[in-house]
């Protein structure tokens, strides 16, 4: 990460602790941020390329999120 995206992680974290942000507004962030980012589960990214499932996990930028492996497809 870049020396900007450390410090808007970091005041994001301060702001979190301090309350500042309702829980409304954190799902907003995660959905607008899922969006940018084009994240799917496996499965869904499989069925919506025509492309095998284990093509997808090994092929395809795979990441964790809360438990449930997503792909990032946003280039």
């Amino acid at each position: 990460m870049s020396t900007t995206e450390t410090y808007f992680i970091n005041r994001l974290g301060s702001h979190l602790q301090n309350n500042e942000y309702s829980n409304d507004m954190l799902v907003e962030i995660i959905k607008l941020s899922g969006s940018f980012l084009n994240l799917k589960t496996i499965s869904q990214y499989a069925k919506d390329n025509n492309i095998s499932y284990q093509g997808v996990k090994t092929c395809r930028n795979v990441i964790e999120v809360f438990g449930c492996k997503m792909v990032v497809d946003n280039e």
